[in-house]
């Protein structure tokens, strides 16, 4: 116990010696603190108050040793080199031209009596320097003993600048970022001291970005609203991979369908079973995706319904059903707001008045069913439908009284007690339909009324079931006083695999479209086939079917395919579309073309102008970015494995397969003379590659290490010679390339710098694009048009928004364009900026959006941020 304790009891004096000589050393730094602040306010009660840069106010004399920095510290050194004789610039006056201040940024002199730091980003004369014997930091010639008069005027600097910043909000609204950097979700900016450089805050991290020399006042950036504006031209893709009551023809021949939040009134081109083309037009009143469509016995008034959704903060949209005009695209009624959960599964027209009435299924647990005065917009009657999923309902032609629904091993007959009673749950009654001795199918996705008032239901099975009223006995009375039942009359087997859409023609034959064979087949009476053709495999199986002129048809199908044709010619896709999410995006340099790629492992190259799927390849993993050489003859496409292709545009054949590592690759970038290839990969590293004159053979050149996370986007300057990248931790870097790969570790040198493409999200041009109280992710994509005027953004709350260029003020305005059901993940402008094009992620939709306005047809660069121009605009 006593060697136990000896130790002990020698420890705790020790401790105590210790906290002594630390609180000793928090007292002497306190000293040195109060030190400091005493200069700061000495500094700032002789500092002139002229802040035009003239007048008569008295010198400063200052020492270079309590020189401001001006910034806060950053995630690493920038050393700043001499700004260079006197004249204007953006940068501290010429006394202090060449010397690095702590921090990486030229520090703050004095001006000699009518220069003084003035509003971030003015610029000031710079007078001629007076020559100053003040060592630079590091230096080797200050000796041991200047260290801590060093250090001491470090501490006032850093506390002059603290008073500096806090003690005036009049530029910043009452609200400073500096003194209170905030946490995660924050995005705030604000404005150096000096005017070198603007910093902004994403998840609580600084980023830095320094401004361009040619800038004399950030107040002289574009600041308003772009003179352009977007229009949607054409939308790619149909749904039909997870839907249905999808597919329509209206009495002006036009097709409605939908994919995303638009309805695509869609009017074919050509002959039967000819190539695509016609023209659309879209009802974008939705604010989350359709789901179900159903049109009005006029063939002009349309009810669509949407799902529940959130938006940009977090509110929940509640699901609605719009009843619109077809003719005008004006919304005539929106029903059922805030009456329904999760969205609205199914909906019908009643038909034997008129279209009076609507009936809407929910997809809430009880799948609720209610019927709506379509004039009023008032609700008649509600009853909790089934657990199981309702995933068709539909009016008699005959009466209106009754009301089918189908679904997950059911089929229910409804009982409308009328239309003009009070709403209520008693107004509906429900009778099940009674299999008997048939099998029970797991699901009857579809049904058709006959003329004679009898049902045909497709079931999973294959079959094709014939329901009709018959007498209850004893053992099965009817539900809600009524004698009769519905049984099942005959049976048909009609297709291997699920039956997923039935059509009755106006001939009377009926159609049926098969899941697994993928087969057509036209039925005359008694079931008897009379027709049929198979759709081809690439297309998918048949979705929905919908009966145009003559004897035209159209045919969707579950690969988001809609074909055109008929039965004896075969059918033609006139609208196709990704089924999967999408991320690959880019422009033809010279076409009015694009390629896309994404989780479908396909990769599409798109024609613009025919709006028309041009060619697809199967690429077996997924594809995740992409870009064409600047020839135009290869397109170099990275995958989520790590590796990368380069395939002919014309033969579509690969003519290079190379893997870097084995992660996924984020962005791939040719330089704009075709010379280099740079890949940017989830492994933290960018590839570069040389490239030969037509882009078919490549070679590693090296690699760009330095990025403490995976790489999202790049950018090549216009010469070719450098790069800046962005991470997942929000880095800027530069590099250059053609100097050995190298990382620019002075980044206030590229500020001058020019760029072929601005795709980089984080950068001094566009920092104005990013909302408040962003969490770095909140911006997938962006783009500079190639005449400099405007950039898109790709957000993630489903909009592509539209900025001036440079975007450089906090808190720009935008124009913004809904029409997506996902975050947008990609955007790009074509060759000659006429259109833009915007990815949708997982409603795997392509839109193609018109520029219009000021500055559209008549491409012209806006003025350079490089030292000798100025922002006349």
């Amino acid at each position: 116990m006593d060697g136990a304790a000896g130790p002990g009891a020698g420890a705790a004096p020790e401790a105590l010696r210790a906290l002594s000589r630390r609180l000793r050393a928090q007292e002497e730094e306190m000293e040195l603190v109060k030190a400091a602040l005493a200069e700061a306010l000495r500094l700032l009660r002789l500092r002139p108050l002229d802040r035009d840069g003239g007048g008569d106010s008295p010198a400063v004399p200052c020492s270079p040793a309590l020189v401001s920095r001006g910034t806060q510290t950053e995630m690493q050194e920038d050393a700043v080199p001499s700004l260079g004789p006197a004249g204007l610039s953006n940068g501290p006056p010429g006394l202090q031209a060449g010397r690095e201040a702590p921090g990486g940024l030229p520090s703050e002199g004095c001006s000699g009596g009518t220069g003084g730091p003035g509003p971030p980003g003015v610029l000031w004369a710079a007078q001629p320097p007076a020559h100053v014997d003040t060592p630079r930091r590091n230096s080797s010639s200050s000796s041991p003993s200047e260290w801590p008069r060093q250090k001491l005027s470090r501490k006032a600097v850093s506390s002059a600048n603290l008073l500096l910043r806090c003690g005036s909000t009049e530029s910043r609204g009452g609200k400073d970022p500096l003194c209170s950097p905030g946490g995660p979700g924050s995005r705030r900016s604000n404005y150096n001291l000096e005017g070198i450089s603007v910093k902004m805050f994403l998840r609580g991290r600084p980023i830095t970005m320094y401004i361009p020399s040619g800038v004399r006042s950030l107040e002289e950036l574009p600041s308003g609203l772009p003179p352009e504006t977007l229009g949607l031209d054409w939308v790619y893709g149909y749904r039909g991979r997870d839907s249905r009551s999808n597919l329509f023809v209206l009495r002006s021949g036009e097709v409605v369908y939908f994919i995303a939040c638009v309805v695509v009134l869609y009017r074919p081109g050509g002959g039967p079973g000819g190539p695509g083309g016609g023209s659309q037009r879209h009802y974008r009143g939705h604010s989350d995706c359709v789901r179900c469509l159903a049109v009005h016995p006029d063939g002009v008034r349309v009810a669509s319904g949407q799902t529940a959704g959130v938006d940009k903060d977090g509110k929940p949209l509640q699901p609605v059903v719009h009843v619109w005009d077809s003719e005008t695209l004006l919304k005539l009624q929106e029903i059922g707001l805030g009456a329904f959960e999760r969205g609205v599964g199914a909906l019908a027209f009643s038909l034997a008045d008129q279209g009076a009435f609507l009936c809407v299924v929910d997809d809430s647990n009880e799948h609720m069913l209610s019927v709506w005065d379509c004039s009023r917009g008032t609700k008649l009657a509600e009853i909790k439908s089934t657990n199981d999923s309702v995933l068709a309902v539909g009016f008699s032609p005959r009466d209106s009284s009754c009301i089918v629904t189908s679904g997950k091993s059911h089929v229910h007959f409804w009982n409308w007690s009328g239309g003009t009673g009070a709403p209520g749950n008693n107004t509906l009654a429900r009778k099940q339909g009674v299999f008997g001795k048939y099998k029970k199918p797991k699901f009857i996705p579809c049904f058709v009324f006959l003329p004679d008032g009898d049902i045909l239901t497709g079931d999973s099975e294959g079959n094709i079931l014939t329901w009709g009223r018959s007498l209850s006995d004893s053992k099965m009375p009817g539900r809600g006083g009524a004698k009769e039942t519905y049984g099942i009359v005959a049976q048909a087997h009609a297709h291997e695999g699920s039956i997923f859409a039935l059509c009755l023609r106006r001939d009377g034959t009926l159609l049926s479209g098969g899941g697994r064979d993928r087969r057509l087949v036209q039925w005359g009476p008694g079931l008897v086939a009379l027709q049929e053709t198979e759709i081809p495999e690439h297309f998918g199986a048949v979705r929905a079917i919908a009966e145009g002129p003559g004897a035209e048809l159209l045919v969707g199908t579950t690969k988001n395919a809609l074909l055109r044709g008929d039965l004896a010619q075969g059918f033609s896709a006139v609208i196709q579309g990704h089924t999967d999410e999408l991320w690959g995006l880019c422009t033809h340099p010279a076409q009015s073309c694009f390629l896309t790629c994404g989780h479908d492992r396909q990769l599409c190259l798109w024609d613009g102008e025919g709006h028309a799927l041009a060619w697809s390849l199967d690429l077996k993993e997924t594809g995740l970015c992409a870009d064409f050489h600047p020839s135009g003859a290869v397109v170099a496409v990275g995958l989520n494995t790590g590796r990368w292709l380069v395939l002919d545009t014309e033969t579509r054949e690969i003519v290079s397969d190379v893997t870097d590592g084995n992660e996924q690759l984020s962005v791939v970038r040719y330089s704009p003379d075709g010379l280099y290839l740079a890949i940017g990969s989830h492994d933290n590293t960018i590839y570069i590659y040389s490239v030969s004159s037509d882009g078919a053979k490549s070679s590693r050149f090296g690699r760009c290490v330095g990025h403490s996370s995976f790489i999202t986007h790049l950018d090549w300057s216009k010469d070719g010679n450098f790069i800046m990248s962005n991470s997942g931790d929000y880095e800027i870097l530069y590099w250059h390339v053609a100097g050995g790969c190298k990382l620019l570790r002075n980044r206030y040198e590229s500020r001058d710098r020019e760029w072929a493409t601005y795709t980089c999200v984080l950068g001094f041009h566009v920092y104005g694009v990013w909302p408040d109280g962003s969490d770095g992710t909140d911006i997938n994509s962006l783009c500079r048009s190639h005449n400099e005027r405007v950039v898109a953004v790709a957000d993630d709350f489903c909009k592509v928004h539209l900025f001036q260029y440079p975007c450089a003020r906090a808190k720009a305005p935008s124009r913004v364009f809904a029409g997506h059901g996902s975050h947008v993940t990609s955007v790009r402008f074509t060759h000659d900026d006429a259109y833009l094009v915007s990815l949708g992620g997982k409603d795997a939709s392509i839109f193609q959006w018109r520029v219009l306005g000021a500055g559209a047809a008549t491409p012209s660069r806006t003025p350079s941020l490089s030292p000798a121009s100025s922002l006349d605009v």
